[in-house]
């Protein structure tokens, strides 16, 4: 009987579970050294022109890279990118580096340090801060009349590169590309304006079928997010692609949108699973932080596992979630039990955070979620849920009511896996 190990924050779990299905990405390529792999994609751009062809000594470059929340391998990456742009002329004093915070908390001194690595202190840091109207700058309006409001600190530079990682998001597709300007360094308004188009016209009511991971081409929200980004007019991209061990598998440097492009097939051709039937029971860790670091980004491991499981079925939740629910907004969101009525709240005061809300408690209502997390039991029954203490508690309330004949998945990357029914895609 296989032992696999769960991650949970820092922490690791061992579960031992017969003929449990293990959901994982099987060929993942030999890791290379992650500094070649970064110049290689430097000098061999994808639809466009290296940065020595872009850049001129005496231009301000604004360098937009990942929040704390999205590891990205920022420490690897951006000291390498710095010396490149310092052989082309540009000297530190010439460079700027802003964290894509969205709408999401500033950074503390530590995980600023986290992200820059060995920049830390040498180069100037800043925080988006999407509230600042002084630091914001109206870039006007999209075809589908989205307000854009940009970081003045990237606007006013002479150049733009975006950096960040690639993955599966629950409802844009993928993350990486478009989404480090849009919502990363953008107003507070226009993420929310940018990010609405999840939802299906009042007449037509609920959630754009295209709006969903995975899917690019036909779904509103990328749309959105992409046309707002290019106003911004940025000049290169820099993406990681990594494993669940955080190693680089690849880097993807060019155009803002055919470089992540060709990224988001390398994701989905590593992290899209095939099973051939769905689950009676699901085990889901996010992978560790900071995939669970909060509650807003662990719940993208139950959206894509919940994928794996029979309507009805149970999903054991390991997401400790040690910075508790990623926005002062969320939770509250859950005073609206019934969905008619947490949708049409939404349709007048659209929230990303309660979109995000509405997600989770529509699973929750359509699947038994048993959560392991350092909520406490209230807080996890106004999200629908159940509170265990821990793996072994949460199987004991399972087991029991499961046949020989159940089916049961465990899943140890649910932030990075996308499960797919064999035959479905």
């Amino acid at each position: 009987m296989e032992t696999v190990e769960l991650k949970y924050a820092t922490d690791t779990y061992p579960c031992q579970l017969p003929n449990a299905q293990i959901l994982q990405a099987e060929q993942l390529p030999q890791v290379a050294a992650a500094g070649q792999l970064i110049d290689t994609a430097l000098a061999n751009p994808i639809g466009s022109l290296p940065l020595d062809t872009i850049i001129q000594p005496g231009e301000k470059v604004a360098i937009v890279t990942s929040d704390i929340t999205r590891y990205s391998g920022s420490e690897i990456y951006l000291p390498i990118l710095i010396a490149e742009l310092n052989r082309l002329g540009i000297p530190d004093g010439d460079i700027e580096i802003i964290i894509a915070l969205g709408i999401h908390r500033k950074q503390t001194a530590q995980e600023q340090r986290k992200i820059l690595g060995s920049l830390y202190g040498r180069i100037a840091v800043y925080d988006h801060e999407c509230d600042d109207l002084a630091e914001l700058v109206d870039l006007g309006m999209t075809d589908s009349g989205i307000p854009v409001q940009v970081n003045r600190r990237v606007v006013e530079a002479d150049r733009v590169i975006v950096t960040g990682t690639i993955g599966f998001h629950y409802f844009a597709g993928f993350g990486g590309g478009r989404k480090g300007l849009v919502p990363g360094v953008a107003s507070h308004g226009t993420c929310m304006a940018s990010h609405f188009a999840v939802f299906n016209p009042p007449e037509v009511g609920g959630k754009h079928p295209q709006a969903v991971v995975g899917i690019m081409e036909g779904n509103p929200v990328n749309e959105n997010l992409l046309q707002a980004a290019r106003l911004v007019n940025p000049d290169f991209l820099l993406n990681t692609v990594l494993s669940p061990h955080k190693e680089i598998l690849g880097v993807f440097c060019g155009d803002l949108e055919q470089a992540h492009l060709d990224g988001c097939e390398m994701v989905r051709s590593l992290f899209q699973v095939k099973l051939s039937q769905l689950a009676d029971l699901a085990v889901i860790s996010c992978g560790g932080e900071p995939k669970d670091i909060n509650f807003i980004q662990a719940q993208k491991a139950l959206d894509y596992g919940c994928r794996a499981v029979k309507e009805g079925g149970t999903i054991i939740f390991l997401a400790a979630c040690r910075d508790g629910f990623g926005h002062d907004t969320f939770f509250d969101w859950f005073r609206y039990q019934d969905l008619d009525e947490f949708e049409q709240e939404l349709r007048k005061n659209y929230q990303i955070n309660g979109q995000t809300a509405h997600a989770v408690l529509t699973k929750a209502r359509r699947f038994r979620v048993i959560l392991i997390s350092e909520f406490s039991d209230q807080e996890t029954q106004q999200m629908g849920m159940e509170k265990a203490l821990d793996l072994q508690s949460a199987l004991d309330l399972v087991l029991p009511e499961l046949t020989e004949d159940s089916e049961i998945v465990v899943i140890p990357d649910g932030g990075m896996v996308l499960p797919v029914l064999d035959g479905s895609f």
